[in-house]
């Protein structure tokens, strides 16, 4: 390795979320430490996944076939259908291990500012998969966000009367403490209270 090419590989990495260029090149120090353990076959394992990565043609996830493990698995219910902002958010709700239907990636939220429109995102697919798919209920996981909850109330009015939509509860998570709390937070839990 030249000095150049690790200094390039520095620079690459430290466009990654969450690694700034000290993250990265301390990243890369301990890679080239560790050369045979990590490196090489972290290499290989980067250039198998540039060939063999690709988007589900039905949901939008990421797999390594057309259409992705949960697509293809027919334990999977139906009729139920949640809607995610993005892969990273399927992957979230997975690891929780407590939804057992299908998913449906927007790639993103609308945004005026930045010219996102219905068009830019998978919003006509999903009014498709409702109406090919049997779908009773479409699930909103979409983030509290201003953009995230203008795509839910697009996608509403676009489902409205065709389906049963539903969305995630909001509000103090478990274990969470109020002096810890954003003021967002606290007034969605305290406008989604339920009786004790």
């Amino acid at each position: 390795m030249s000095s150049n090419d690790i200094e390039n590989l520095i620079a690459l990495m430290a466009r990654l979320p969450g690694l700034g260029p000290r993250s990265a090149r301390r990243a890369v120090l301990h890679l080239i430490r560790k050369r045979a353990l990590l490196l090489t076959p972290l290499s290989d394992a980067m250039q198998q996944v540039a060939i063999t990565a690709r988007e589900c043609l039905n949901c939008g996830n990421v797999g390594t076939s057309d259409f992705c493990t949960i697509c293809n698995d027919e334990k999977r219910s139906t009729g139920e259908l949640c809607v995610v902002e993005d892969v990273a958010d399927l992957w979230a709700m997975e690891r929780a291990n407590v939804f057992k239907g299908r998913y449906h990636v927007l790639g993103g939220t609308l945004s005026a500012l930045e010219g996102v429109g219905p068009e830019e995102l998978s919003i006509p697919r999903l009014i498709d998969r409702i109406d090919a798919e049997d779908i009773s209920e479409v699930i909103l996981a979409l983030n509290a966000t201003v953009d995230g909850q203008t795509t839910a109330h697009y996608i509403t009015d676009q489902l409205e009367h065709r389906v049963r939509l539903t969305s995630l509860a909001q509000g103090v998570p478990i274990g969470g403490e109020l002096d810890y709390l954003d003021e967002g937070t606290i007034s969605a839990a305290l406008n989604a209270r339920k009786p004790v």
